[in-house]
C-alpha cells in the first residue's frame, strides 16, 4: 500500500474498462425499489417534494449530488445526511462508527436499522456489540441514495428499528467510466475507479473498486491498509428487472482506543497518544446478492436474497490496569467464519375498495446467522486467557402487512401489521451457559396524513418497534468472569414510538419537515461484549423536536440546516439520577453548496454541531461540545476536476466521543480512578484529489 504498485493496476483496470455503449447514469433512476408502489421519484440530490407520497413527516432520500462534493474523513459520514444523525470514532478507521440519532446512543447500531441492496448491515450476536454496523466496506463514489425513516412507524422494519432506519442503494451502471486519485497530510492515500458496460441489448456490467491507506495523526501510526471492490450485473427487461452483484472488502489497523483527561493533563502521553500501543485489528467482508423486481399492471414483486461472509479480529483496552495489574486488561474480540444469509419478499397491488383507491403489500423476512465469537483477555496480542467462546445460530422470520389508503383528496392514511419470531441456539465453552431460546413479538403500526393544502401536509404516525439482544445472553446463567449466577437476557425488547409532523414546499425552493417525536424502550438487560457478561438497564423514554429544510436558492446554489433537540431520561429511578449518558440533546447539521455543473469553480461548506451532553446519570459530569467544519473547493474542466479539502478546517482541538469510568493507570490505587476517557477528533488536514469523469 506504501508503493504505488496498487494504484497504479486500479488505473489501469479503470482505464481499460469499456466507455462506449454506456447506459444512463443510476442517479437519475427512480426510487420506486424503495417506495414500494408509490410514484416515481427521481433521486439525484435530495428529493425535493415527497408531499402525496411520503406516509410520515421523517422519511427522506438523498442521493448522489447531494454528498459528491460533500468532504468526508470516514464513509460513515454518508448516514449524516439522516436529520439529527451523527458518526463519531473511538478506536481505528477499521471499526465500526459510534452512531447517535434522536438520543439514543446507538453504540455501532443497536436501536437503528441499516440496510445495502437488501442486506442487513447490523450483525446480530456480534463480538463488540449488538447490531454492530461497520460502514468501512462502502465506496461512496458507487453509491445512488440513501433512504430514511426515523421512528418505529414502518412495517418493513423489523430488527433494531427503534430509532428508524437507513436504505443504501448502489449504482446500477455508470455514465461513463471515473477515477479518482487523492492524497493528503498523515500519508492519506486513496484511489478509486469504476466503470460500466453493456451487455447485450438489455444488461450491464459494473465494477468499482477502492485503495485506500492512512496513518492518522496518531504517535502510534495507524497503518490502514483497505481494500474494498464490487461486480454487479444488472438485466433490465420490460416488466422486470434483475440484478446479481459481489462485493469484497479486506481492511487491517493499528488504534488508540479512548484515552483518560488525567494522563494527558499530567503529561503522561499526547492527546494523540495511547495507553497502551498494541491495539488493532483486521476486518473483511464478501457477500453475493440478488435482487429481482416485476410490475404488472397494478401488481408489483420484489425479491432480495444474500449471504455474507464476515470476519473480525479486534484488540481493545479500555481500563488499562483495573481488572489485572500484572497482564493488564486488554482484550481480544473474534468474530469467525460468520455467516449470514436470507431472502426478502414482498407482494404489492393496487386495488379500489368502497369507492376508494388502497396500495396493499405483504411481505416476508428470513434471516439466519452463523458464527464463532470468542472474547479473550490478551497482552501486547498475544493470549493470556478464554473467557468465552460460544458457537452461535440465531434464525428470524418475519411477516407483515401495510395498507396505504386514499379516502379522500385531503386525507389518507397508511396501517401496517408486523410479527417476529427469534430462535437461539448457543453451544457454550461452558456448558452452563449453553442453551436455546425463542421469542415473537407483534408490533402494530399506524400513520394518518393530512392534506396538502398550499403544498403543505400534517402527519400523525405512531407504532411499536423492538431489537433484538445478544443470543449469549438470552441462554447465559453462570458470569464467565466472576464465576457467579447470572439472569438471561430478555430475547425481544419492546419499543413504543409516535410523532406529529409537518412537511412544506409553500415557498418555492424551501423544502421543509418539522417533527415533535417521542419513543419509548422497556426495562431490559443487556448483554455486554466487552465483558462477556450481562447488565441490568432500566426502561427509558425520549422526546424530541427535529428540523429539516433544504433551499434551492439560486442556480447552482443550494443549503440545507438540519437541527434536533432531544430529552432522554430513564424512566422508574430517582430524580436527578435518571440521566441517559451518552444521549445528545442537540445537534445541528449545515451546508452550502455551489455546482453549475458546468466548467468552472464548486464548493462544499459543511458544519457540524452536536452540543454538551451527560456522561453519569445524575449529569454531574458533561461532554465537551463539539463543532467541526469542512471546507471543499475545487475546478472543473471538462471531465477533470480538481479538488482542495480541509477537513477540521478551524483546527479546533475537539473529542470525538467522551465516556466517564474507572480505570487504572501504573501507580494508581487498585479500585482505580473515575475520570473522563476521550478520543480526540483529529486536527486540521488537507487533501488533494484529482478525479476524471466524476
Amino acid at each position: 500500500m506504501r508503493s504505488l504498485l496498487p494504484i497504479t493496476a486500479l488505473c489501469a483496470v479503470c482505464l481499460a474498462a469499456p466507455a462506449s455503449g454506456q447506459s444512463r447514469s443510476d442517479t437519475t433512476r427512480t426510487a420506486q425499489d424503495t417506495v414500494f408502489l408509490l410514484e416515481p421519484i427521481t433521486v439525484e440530490g435530495r428529493v425535493d417534494n415527497l408531499t402525496g407520497q411520503a406516509s410520515t413527516a421523517s422519511v427522506g432520500y438523498v442521493g448522489y449530488e447531494d454528498f459528491r462534493l460533500r468532504p468526508l474523513l470516514r464513509e460513515g459520514e454518508l448516514l449524516e445526511t439522516v436529520p439529527g444523525m451523527i458518526l463519531t470514532q473511538h478506536s481505528g478507521s477499521g471499526k465500526s462508527n459510534q452512531m447517535f440519532v434522536r438520543g439514543f446512543n446507538l453504540d455501532h447500531g443497536t436501536d437503528f436499522s441499516t440496510k445495502l441492496e437488501g442486506m442487513p448491515l447490523n450483525f446480530v450476536t456480534h463480538a463488540h456489540g449488538q447490531g454492530y454496523t461497520d460502514l468501512n466496506f462502502l465506496i461512496p463514489e458507487m453509491v445512488d441514495h440513501i433512504g430514511y425513516s426515523l421512528g418505529t412507524y414502518y412495517a418493513e422494519i423489523g430488527d433494531f428499528g427503534s430509532a428508524g432506519g437507513a436504505d443504501i442503494r448502489l449504482r446500477g451502471d455508470l455514465p461513463k467510466p471515473f477515477m479518482r486519485v487523492g492524497l493528503g497530510e498523515n500519508n492519506h492515500q486513496r484511489i478509486v475507479g469504476g466503470a460500466s458496460t453493456r451487455v447485450g441489448e438489455r444488461g450491464s456490467l459494473l465494477f468499482g473498486a477502492e485503495a485506500r491507506a492512512y496513518d492518522g495523526p496518531w504517535v502510534v501510526e495507524e497503518d490502514l491498509q483497505k481494500l474494498s471492490g464490487m461486480l454487479r450485473y444488472t438485466y433490465q427487461g420490460n416488466s422486470n428487472t434483475f440484478s446479481l452483484m459481489a462485493m469484497g472488502y479486506d481492511n487491517a489497523w493499528d488504534a488508540t482506543d479512548q484515552i483518560p483527561q488525567r494522563a494527558v493533563d499530567a503529561g503522561i502521553i499526547d492527546r494523540f497518544d495511547q495507553i497502551d500501543p498494541t491495539l488493532g485489528g483486521s476486518s473483511s467482508r464478501y457477500s453475493l446478492s440478488g435482487r429481482w423486481t416485476r410490475s404488472t399492471g397494478n401488481a408489483s414483486q420484489h425479491l432480495d436474497v444474500y449471504a455474507v461472509r464476515y470476519d473480525l479480529d479486534l484488540f481493545s483496552n479500555f481500563t488499562y490496569l483495573l481488572d489485572n495489574p500484572v497482564a493488564g486488561d486488554q482484550i481480544r474480540q473474534q468474530d469467525d467464519g460468520r455467516w449470514t444469509f436470507g431472502a426478502d419478499f414482498k407482494h404489492g397491488q393496487k386495488a379500489e375498495w368502497f369507492g376508494k383507491d388502497h396500495t396493499w403489500t405483504l411481505g416476508t423476512q428470513l434471516r439466519g446467522d452463523v458464527a464463532d465469537v470468542t472474547l479473550s483477555r490478551t497482552r501486547q496480542r498475544e493470549l493470556v486467557s478464554i473467557v468465552r467462546n460460544d458457537l452461535v445460530a440465531q434464525y428470524s422470520g418475519g411477516l407483515f402487512l401495510e395498507v396505504e389508503s386514499r379516502w379522500t383528496d385531503f386525507f389518507r392514511s397508511t396501517l401496517g401489521l408486523r410479527g417476529d419470531l427469534y430462535a437461539f441456539d448457543v453451544v457454550a465453552d461452558d456448558p452452563r451457559n449453553t442453551g436455546t431460546a425463542d421469542d415473537a413479538l407483534v408490533s402494530p403500526k399506524a400513520s394518518l396524513i393530512f392534506g396538502p393544502w398550499a403544498e403543505t401536509e400534517f402527519y400523525v404516525s405512531g407504532g411499536y418497534g423492538f431489537h433484538s439482544n445478544d443470543a449469549r445472553g438470552t441462554v447465559t446463567t453462570i458470569d464467565p468472569a466472576s464465576g457467579e449466577a447470572a439472569d438471561p437476557v430478555d430475547p425481544l425488547v419492546r419499543s413504543v414510538g409516535g410523532e406529529v409532523g409537518i412537511r412544506t414546499s409553500a415557498l418555492p425552493g424551501l423544502r421543509s419537515t418539522v417533527t415533535l417525536w417521542t419513543v419509548d424502550l422497556d426495562s431490559e438487560l443487556l448483554f455486554v461484549g466487552d465483558a462477556g457478561t450481562t447488565e441490568a438497564s432500566d426502561g427509558s423514554t425520549r422526546v424530541g423536536l427535529t428540523v429539516a429544510n433544504f433551499y434551492r436558492f439560486a442556480p447552482g446554489w443550494s443549503a440545507d440546516v438540519d437541527v434536533s433537540f432531544t430529552r432522554a431520561r430513564f424512566v422508574d429511578v430517582t430524580e436527578g439520577e435518571d440521566r441517559i449518558p451518552g444521549a445528545m440533546e442537540n445537534v445541528l447539521a449545515a451546508g452550502l453548496t455551489y455546482d453549475t455543473g458546468q466548467n468552472g469553480l464548486t464548493g462544499s461548506l459543511r458544519l457540524r454541531r452536536f452540543g454538551t451532553y451527560p456522561l453519569i446519570e445524575d449529569n454531574s459530569v458533561r461532554a465537551q461540545a463539539n463543532t467541526m467544519a469542512n471546507l471543499a473547493l475545487g475546478y472543473r474542466f471538462g471531465d477533470i476536476r480538481l479538488e482542495v479539502q480541509m477537513l477540521n478546517a478551524f483546527d479546533e482541538q475537539l473529542s470525538d466521543i467522551q465516556y466517564f469510568y474507572g480505570s487504572r493507570l501504573q501507580g494508581e490505587p487498585v479500585g482505580g480512578v473515575d475520570d473522563v476517557h476521550f478520543h480526540p477528533a483529529e486536527p486540521r488536514q488537507f487533501r488533494v484529489r484529482l478525479s476524471w469523469g466524476l
